[in-house]
């Protein structure tokens, strides 16, 4: 069962996602060049979102000093005296993240740090600082902690760990890591790197600094410089697999999703389409002022192998009139197209939300146009239905 959704947003003079050289990214599709926003960066801003939207939620830490700043504070608090602290906390860093490939550290460097950001949960923190607290009242902790890090029941503790998300953000994004007892956790949401429907529309802002305490016969500013900005009619797509969302978040196989509570994935789909609809990317906050919600969100229900209405877009759509507009039949009436190429998929439904004013039989005979509580209201009981 996936969850596709569709957006249209558009966006004023901004910079919304850099290159290397502070650029906005851009890619070539169809007959044009298009401003693009990475999924990486995307997904980064809905993270946020979300862990402001669900705080009761258990999120996770993606960092390289997981070991040194999560779990040795929460170790201390428990009671484990400072002397053996920093030594435990390298010991089970490595003992954690040995590859059993003949790599001695398991990629941690002196002191706990690891060599690759890596995404843990926070109960996972609470679970090691037990594990050093316990090891802390043995005559020779270190040595008591290798011993429980290899111990089999521990090994299997760890690798049931590995399968298992890590909080709110490999649920919905994976987990990917190059050691063996933290294997992947496989995303459910798939992303796709926003771009526009139009041609790039940029221009160089030159902006400069004046220096408040200049004299009268000091003339000049104290720094110039430029920037790329841009402006543009997006279209985001994404993804949903709802059973291994729910796998991911109840650790239950795949097949059994249907069986499980359906009230918190209900509450984070809910979540996440909010932060996609509303939570706007960008750089340069303070000078563009970057907020923007979406004016169109399709919503798709089916068992299909889900596809992008990206090909709608294939050719730049003409930016006279109203570009909202434009690109919103264009999507439509490729959706429409595809219907009549493939049929329909039995049991899949639709639910359209919008502020355009579309032709009626472009909309009308795909989705009746709903208020955006109702579409995602909508959506979410025709996944369990």
């Amino acid at each position: 069962m996936f969850l596709q959704i569709h957006t249209l947003t558009t966006y004023p003079a901004s910079l919304l996602n850099r290159d290397d050289a502070g650029l906005a990214k851009r890619i070539p599709f169809g007959d044009a060049i298009r401003l693009r926003i990475s999924s990486q960066c995307l997904k980064r801003h809905w993270r946020e979102d979300l862990t402001a939207q669900l705080p009761d939620v258990p999120d996770g830490l993606r960092t390289r000093s997981f070991f040194t700043r999560c779990v040795r504070p929460r170790a201390e608090a428990l009671g484990v005296p400072e002397p053996a602290l920093d030594e435990l906390v390298e010991v089970l860093a490595k003992g954690v993240l040995r590859t059993g490939k003949g790599d001695k550290d398991g990629g941690v460097k002196a002191g706990g740090d690891l060599n690759q950001p890596v995404l843990f949960g926070v109960r996972e923190a609470d679970y090691f600082a037990r594990l050093i607290k316990e090891a802390s009242t043995k005559d020779n902790p270190a040595e008591a902690l290798e011993d429980r890090l290899k111990d089999k029941q521990e090994r299997e503790n760890l690798k049931a760990m590995s399968k298992s998300a890590a909080g709110l953000t490999a649920a919905l994004f994976g987990r990917m890591v190059t050691s063996d007892l933290l294997a992947r956790v496989d995303a459910p949401v798939h992303v796709a790197h926003a771009f526009t429907v139009h041609a790039a529309h940029t221009e160089l802002d030159y902006f400069t600094v004046v220096d408040d305490l200049n004299r009268d016969d000091e003339t000049g500013a104290a720094h110039a410089n430029q920037t790329e900005l841009g402006s543009g009619l997006y279209y985001g797509y994404v993804v949903v697999d709802l059973p291994l969302l729910i796998s991911n978040i109840t650790g239950t196989e795949g097949k059994d999703w249907k069986t499980q509570d359906n009230e918190l994935p209900k509450r984070i789909l809910t979540a996440l389409i909010q932060s996609i609809l509303r939570r706007s990317p960008g750089a340069k906050l303070g000078s563009t002022a970057p907020y923007a919600w979406a004016d169109l969100l399709l919503l798709e229900v089916g068992h299909t192998q889900p596809r992008s209405l990206a090909n709608a877009f294939l050719r730049a759509v003409d930016t006279r009139g109203d570009v909202r507009r434009n690109a919103a039949q264009a999507m439509l009436e490729y959706l429409s197209r595809l219907d009549r190429m493939y049929g329909k998929e039995d049991g899949a439904q639709r639910f359209l939300s919008t502020s355009l004013d579309l032709d009626q039989d472009t909309d009308g005979r795909l989705a009746p146009v709903l208020p955006v509580p109702s579409a995602v209201e909508q959506a979410l009981m025709a996944l369990w239905s």
